[in-house]
């Protein structure tokens, strides 16, 4: 979208994802989406008086790992209690990390190469969850309310951009490229619609080249839709305000999907509002070097490589390769194509059947080995299976397992001979003089239909590549 009358948009973005452990931050209890409200609560997570924090050292090296993948300084850290009063935080107060966090100084690359500063990657833990019960499902009008704290203490790391991003557009494909990491390298499940990873989106406007604006804060956005939409409607929002002669005031904003509009939540708090001191209870968190080479060492290929990597295997991509890359990518698909690849087989026609067929059937997919998979696209490729038969044997693959050669024999796919597929095409061309001829003539598109007619005459037993070279030795 672009801005009216020379404006500009100047965005930053803080990233709060729950990091993938089986226990909450600093107590036993299980990190686990869906179970009864405050059944996975104690003492520690509740704030309960006498209470002390154990650190999680598997979060601490998720933490480490989101650092190293997004190109910062892992360091020596501390954590400090941020204070307010929120009925979903029973401490009324947080231990996050403040002015020495973990991870610093990084930076993440786009798919188009646009680089996005990361100014930090901090440690801290989730607050609770509060359910506004009446017709706004918020605050305001609410009957009475309900909390609860089973997420209350799950482990955080909260990424914050540096104000780079200059569309909703590169916002998105950030969110998009950060959620892909930390799905990657196990830190997150990513699941923005469970909340285990949401955004808050700092929003301002100035005419290009001129000195930062008031920035808003969008909060809690939990779709790359929402987040697009959020920004676009904000962004407008203060232009008109400041063409009418107004000033943006810093505040923090409220998303309503429905609505498509945003909200003043609260005037916006600054670092002492919030009287940070050292959590009395944690010492410094101070992973040795041996440790951190560690996590850096298990780290898998990101995204950004094992794009790369198939797109070299493909040559010149089109547009719709391209997508199709990024689709297999982001649901961790990669095996397939890299199996056919290694087998010497059509990378293009696995690629076009993995981001079809296999993205589409998340469920079939612990049916279909590898092993499977190159087997059925070397079918097609060798011209035992039609591209239709091809799909169908994938198909029952991704329902129920089996081996691709007695599915395609079970189900009567034996290609016809080649004297069989001669007198077909032969007597289909007698049957549609006018079509052939046209045919003749350098109307390439009546393949298709020649081809539409042999399928139907053979009950889809032809090979289209064959009926094709059939037709063009007439030609």
């Amino acid at each position: 979208m672009s801005l009216p009358n020379g404006w500009e948009m100047v965005i930053g973005l803080e990233v709060h994802t729950e990091l993938k452990t089986k226990t909450k931050l600093f107590c036993g209890c299980a990190n686990a989406f869906g179970s009864a409200p405050n059944t996975q609560v104690c003492p520690i997570c509740l704030g309960l008086p006498g209470s002390l924090p154990v650190m999680n050292e598997r979060a601490v090296e998720l933490a480490m790992a989101i650092g190293f993948a997004l190109n910062c300084t892992i360091q020596d850290s501390t954590f400090h209690r941020k204070n307010y009063f929120y009925p979903d935080m029973p401490k009324d107060y947080q231990i996050s990390q403040y002015d020495v966090p973990i991870n610093a100084h990084g930076y993440l690359t786009l798919p188009d190469g646009f680089r996005v500063s990361i100014e930090r990657a901090h440690m801290e833990e989730d607050t609770g969850k509060t359910t506004h019960l009446g017709t706004s499902g918020r605050i305001h009008g609410a009957d009475r309310s309900l909390v609860d704290y089973n997420r209350s203490g799950v482990p955080l790391v909260e990424i914050v951009s540096g104000p780079d991003i200059r569309t909703s557009q590169q916002a998105r494909d950030y969110v998009a490229e950060l959620r892909a990491i930390l799905i990657a390298i196990g830190a997150s499940d990513g699941r923005m619609e469970e909340g285990s990873l949401r955004v808050d989106a700092n929003v301002s406007v100035r005419k290009a080249d001129a000195p930062f604006g008031t920035r808003c804060e969008i909060k809690n956005l939990n779709s790359l839709r929402s987040l697009q939409r959020a920004i676009e409607y904000e962004a407008l929002r203060q232009i008109e305000v400041l063409e009418d002669g107004g000033k943006i005031r810093q505040e923090t904003r409220h998303w309503d999907e429905d609505r498509g509009e945003t909200s003043t939540l609260r005037v916006k708090e600054e670092a002492e509002d919030y009287r940070y001191f050292r959590e009395p209870d944690l010492v410094d968190l101070a992973p040795d070097q041996a440790w951190r080479d560690r996590v850096k060492a298990g780290l898998p290929r990101l995204p950004a490589e094992r794009r790369g990597l198939i797109e070299s295997l493909l040559g010149e991509l089109s547009d719709a390769q391209r997508d199709a890359v990024a689709t297999i990518v982001d649901q961790g698909l990669d095996e397939y194509v890299l199996g056919v690849a290694d087998a010497k087989g059509d990378v293009s026609l696995a690629l076009a059947r993995t981001a079809n067929e296999i993205a589409a059937n998340v469920a079939g997919r612990t049916n279909l080995s590898v092993a499977n998979f190159v087997a059925t696209v070397a079918m097609e490729q060798l011209g035992q299976l039609s591209a239709t038969q091809a799909k169908t044997v994938l198909g029952e693959l991704l329902e129920s397992g089996g081996d691709p050669a007695a599915i395609a024999k079970a189900k009567g796919f034996e290609q016809l001979s080649s004297d069989t597929l001669s007198v077909t095409v032969g007597e289909l061309i007698e049957a549609n003089p006018d079509e052939w001829q046209r045919f003749k003539d350098g109307d390439d598109k009546l393949a298709q239909f020649f081809i539409g007619l042999v399928m139907k005459a053979t009950k889809g037993q032809a090979n289209g590549k064959a009926v094709i070279a059939e037709l063009q030795s007439r030609r």
